[in-house]
């Protein structure tokens, strides 16, 4: 079991800036790969990006390729989403997630087991 609290969320102007963490505690956190997944009002949850237990490539939705990096800090048992050059259909809630062995694709929710409760990120036009 482990549990997931992120933070860092806000109100920010289109080309701005902001840095999602997610703090993990329960079992070990290196074993768990994370993902970043966001859900807009009336749409579903949708993938963002992603990166294994070993800190490998990661992986990008092709909407935030290129403007958002996902890290990880073994050491502190947390996650990092930056964000830049925010736009405003980046507007929604933001998740953290984490699985030890994914059981499909990483880019569905359903393969994740762990969730936290999410942080809104509002961009301004």
């Amino acid at each position: 079991q482990v549990q997931l609290v992120e933070s860092g969320g806000g109100l920010v102007q289109a080309g701005g800036s902001l840095r999602l963490s997610c703090a993990a505690s329960g079992r070990t956190f290196s074993v768990y790969s994370m993902g970043w997944f966001r859900q807009a009002p009336g749409k579903e949850r949708e993938f963002v990006a992603r990166i294994t237990w070993g800190g490998g490539t990661p992986s990008y939705a092709d909407s935030v390729k290129g403007r958002f990096t996902i890290s990880r800090d073994n050491a502190n048992n947390t996650a990092y989403l930056q964000m830049n050059d925010l736009k405003p259909e980046d507007t929604a809630v933001y998740y953290c997630a984490a699985v030890q062995e994914y059981r499909g694709s990483f880019y569905y929710p359903r393969s994740y087991d762990y969730w936290g409760q999410g942080t809104q990120v509002t961009v301004s036009s």
